[in-house]
This record gives C-alpha cells, sequence and structure tokens, in this order.
C-alpha cells in the first residue's frame, strides 16, 4: 500500500490506470536547494542526472506545450516548435503552467495533467532502460519504461536538449 503523502497524485492514478509498472522514489525536498528541482532529486536519490527528466511548459505559436528533457539539459525552444509543426516557442507563464497542468512548479508531472498538452520528449530517453519524471508533487519522482513514457503522454520524441 501506498504512503499517504505518495497516494492520489494524478500522475500515480494514470500509471497505475494504465497498468504500468512503477517505481517511486521519495525524498525531503529543500526549498532552499541552488541546484533546482531535478538535479535536487538526482543527487538526493543517487540517481544518474542524465536518466532525470524535467519537465517544462512552453507556448508554441501561443498554444500550451510541454517539454521534456533530462534536467542536465536546457530547453531549445527553437527545437521544440520545429518538433510540433511550429513557428515560435516561448517558456510559459508559471500561472499557465500549473493551472493548465494542475501541478505546482517543480512538481509539474508529464503524466495525469489536467488538460492534456501536446508533449514532446528529448530523443535521449531511449539511452536508458528506466527513466525518472516528477511523480506529481516536489519530492517525488517515479521511475518507468522510455516507452511507458512516450506512449502514456502520446508524445513526439524529437531532439530538444542543448548541453
Amino acid at each position: 500500500m501506498a504512503r499517504r503523502d505518495q497516494a492520489g497524485t494524478p500522475a500515480l492514478v494514470a500509471l497505475a490506470a494504465a497498468g504500468v509498472p512503477h517505481t517511486l522514489h521519495a525524498y525531503e525536498h529543500d526549498p532552499r536547494t541552488p541546484a533546482g528541482y531535478g538535479l535536487e532529486a538526482a543527487a538526493v536519490l543517487g540517481l544518474d542526472p542524465a536518466q532525470v527528466y524535467k519537465t517544462l511548459v512552453a507556448e508554441v505559436d501561443g498554444r500550451l506545450t510541454v517539454a521534456v528533457v533530462p534536467v542536465t539539459g536546457h530547453l531549445d525552444l527553437k527545437a521544440l516548435a520545429s518538433a510540433v509543426g511550429g513557428k515560435r516557442a516561448v517558456m510559459a507563464e508559471r500561472p499557465d503552467a500549473e493551472r493548465a497542468t494542475g501541478y505546482v512548479a517543480g512538481g509539474i508531472s508529464p503524466l495525469g495533467q489536467k488538460t492534456a498538452l501536446p508533449t514532446v520528449i528529448d530523443e535521449t530517453v531511449y539511452l536508458y532502460d528506466e527513466v525518472y519524471v516528477s511523480g506529481g508533487r516536489r519530492g517525488l519522482d517515479v521511475g518507468l519504461a522510455p516507452d511507458d513514457l512516450v506512449t502514456l503522454t502520446g508524445a513526439v520524441v524529437a531532439d530538444l536538449a542543448r548541453a
């Protein structure tokens, strides 16, 4: 049985409903960390940072779009726009991202979002047997197979990350 603080995030509900094998990785989030949420998760959980992915919300030609990239890199906004057939991408405003996904920044998961947004995942996802994404709250990551992540999000896979 899941601990009470891990149960019920929409991401976990989506994983359970789909019957997707996954692992839970909870940690105590430090709001003072200078590392950023994803790098903090990798360090505290002892994971390879290249396998930990952050979920970013951008606007492509005015439409909210999700990008999932390794925490070790940066999102190439031009590549994101191109991947979804758009011309211009900018990072979404935090309140817009939170309202559309139903998650708070630092805990936005690509899974179980309130509004199904177009999603693009960086192609490096296929370098690993298991990748880690937010479980829907700060301090909770889930590990799952790349194919399951792509399938559950209906994502396009493209070259999005830059060093």
